[in-house]
C-alpha cells in the first residue's frame, strides 16, 4: 500500500471508494484522451511508447486508472473488477 504522503494522492478517496472497474482498451468518448486519476498518465487510441492504450475504467468510462496505480490502491479503495475481454 502506498504511503499516506504518496505524491499521487489528491483527495481521490472522496469519489473513488468502493467502485467497480473493468480493464478496457481506451476508445474515444467525449474526449480524444483521458488521464489516470492518480499519476496523470495519458490514455489514447494512438500507439506511442509514452501513451497508454488500456487501463481500468469505471462503468461510465469517466474515470481511468493505469494498471500500476490500480494495483497500488486497489485494496485501500476497496475496488472490484468486472470480467472483460482484454
Amino acid at each position: 500500500m502506498p504511503s499516506k504522503d504518496d505524491w499521487r494522492r489528491q483527495g481521490q478517496e472522496l469519489y473513488l471508494k468502493n467502485l467497480t472497474f473493468s480493464l478496457e482498451k481506451y476508445s474515444k468518448n467525449k474526449n480524444d484522451h483521458e488521464h489516470c486519476e492518480f499519476c496523470n498518465a495519458k490514455f489514447m487510441e494512438n500507439v506511442d511508447e509514452n501513451i497508454l492504450t488500456e487501463g481500468y475504467t469505471s462503468k461510465d468510462r469517466y474515470r481511468w486508472i493505469c494498471k500500476d496505480c490500480f494495483e497500488d490502491f486497489r485494496k485501500e479503495f476497496n475496488w472490484s473488477v468486472e470480467p472483460t475481454s482484454v
